[in-house]
């Protein structure tokens, strides 16, 4: 007695069919390997193939649209004979189904494989190593270590494709009751910034944090500007740092700060090669401006006097303000702070962004402008720097100057910034007091 399958079926059959006996665990153990590969049939389509080296296999034959076909069950003993039968069940239920149980398997190994591909994480990874180009390290790095933090042990297994808004939602609102409202807001925008480059791949078919507006999940908060020193404290600031006792290096870097109104960064990293004592210019690298162009300081007097005085303590670096322990590193950001702290401005003045910025800057911003980049940066350059001449007390009090330019405007400014506050010459003038401006 037998069965037809003319597209779907088995090549074995159990011996309840009238096929050969079925196996036993017994004879397995017993099945030694030949000279060639050699196999031991089950029932049902089932049987186990003996390699030349021992390897005991299971396989299943079918066929399936008249296409003989073979599939890999396990190896002995790691799958039991009784495993195997369960395997041979299951995929011959597919096959009654109409359902070829070696394609259905390939395809879940893909999607599989595709979901441990486009997790959130792998794909966040490709996009940081496409967006850190025109980054700077410290900016990459610091975006990635957002990521590590806060998104990749909440999202990072999770298919890309998969995510909901309401995910990002609550991965967001998760870091705000942390207390962390500015973080929130760049967790939002980053993964925004990841999704919408998977879509951008193929890898997604939808933003969903493009769907929502930090307005709409995060509480409103007053912004809070950043410290800074009435005008009218201002003289006296000036004054503490003349008299400063602490390291002589430091007190020098905040007396140049508040003379070129420059950042921290740009302060602590600056070099000698960027200066032309004889032309009175610094000129910082657009690698080092936070615009990555770069940025003309035109120096008073006394920020060349500050420069013959570094020339005694750094002259023999690289840098202006080497680090104490590392001479090939500058000065750490926090040793202005911490000064600044020393002299009783905990809190209350800001160098560690702009300089002056938030004090005495943020008074002349309407003021001053920035050097544009254009297709003849010489031109423009030069354009700038044959600008207006400073006013008649100015020119006359600073006459070393010479014409000033784009931002470097503010330095002009800054005497009259002084002025408002009400320092006179004879104000600075002070016993051991070195004025930071002559008026």
């Amino acid at each position: 007695m037998g069965v037809d399958y003319p597209k779907v079926g088995v090549f074995q059959l159990s011996e309840t069919f009238g096929g050969p006996m079925a196996l036993t665990d017994t004879e397995i153990r017993r099945s030694k390997p030949g000279e060639k590969l050699y196999k031991i049939s089950d029932s049902g389509g089932l049987h186990l193939m003996i390699t030349p080296t021992g390897g005991k296999l299971w396989r299943w034959k079918y066929r399936f649209d008249s296409a003989e076909k073979l599939m890999a069950l396990g190896r002995y003993p790691d799958i039991s004979l009784a495993e195997a039968r369960e395997r041979r069940d299951a995929a011959r239920k597919r096959l009654a189904n109409g359902i070829d149980p070696m394609v259905e398997r390939k395809t879940e190994k893909t999607a599989v494989r595709e979901a441990t591909e486009h997790a959130f994480e792998k794909v966040a990874e490709l996009w940081l190593e496409h967006w850190r180009g025109n980054k700077s390290a410290h900016h990459a790095a610091t975006t990635a270590s957002r990521l590590r933090a806060n998104v990749y042990p909440v999202l990072g297994n999770r298919p890309i494709d998969e995510i909901e808004p309401m995910e990002v939602v609550q991965l967001v609102k998760a870091v705000e009751a942390r207390g962390a409202l500015d973080m929130a807001k760049r967790i939002l925008q980053v993964t925004g910034m990841i999704f919408r480059y998977a879509l951008a791949h193929g890898i997604a078919k939808r933003n969903p944090a493009a769907e929502i507006r930090p307005s709409d999940i995060l509480k409103p908060t007053r912004q809070k500007n950043m410290a800074r020193i009435d005008a009218r404290e201002l003289p006296a600031l000036l004054r503490a740092i003349e008299l400063y006792q602490g390291k002589h290096l430091t007190r020098l870097a905040i007396k140049m700060m508040a003379l070129t109104f420059v950042r921290t960064s740009e302060l602590i990293g600056a070099r000698w090669e960027e200066f032309d004592l004889e032309a009175k210019r610094w000129m910082i690298p657009g690698m080092r401006m936070k615009m990555k162009t770069p940025h003309i300081v035109f120096l008073s007097r006394q920020a060349v006097e500050v420069l013959d005085l570094l020339r005694d303590l750094s002259g023999s670096c690289d840098l202006l303000f080497p680090g104490e322990q590392n001479r090939n590193k500058p000065m750490s950001n926090m040793t202005i702070l911490k000064a600044l702290e020393r002299m009783g401005y905990k809190d209350r003045a800001r160098f560690s962004r702009l300089g002056v910025y938030h004090s005495s800057r943020a008074r002349l911003q309407p003021r001053a402008h920035r050097v544009a980049t254009c297709p003849r940066p010489t031109q423009r350059r030069q354009r700038r720097v044959q600008s207006r001449p400073l006013s008649g007390a100015t020119r006359q009090d600073d006459a070393g100057l010479g014409r000033l330019s784009g931002t470097d405007t503010a330095r002009r400014q800054g005497v009259a910034v002084l002025r408002d506050c009400g320092i006179a010459s004879q104000q600075l003038a002070q016993p051991k007091i070195q004025p930071i401006f002559a008026i």
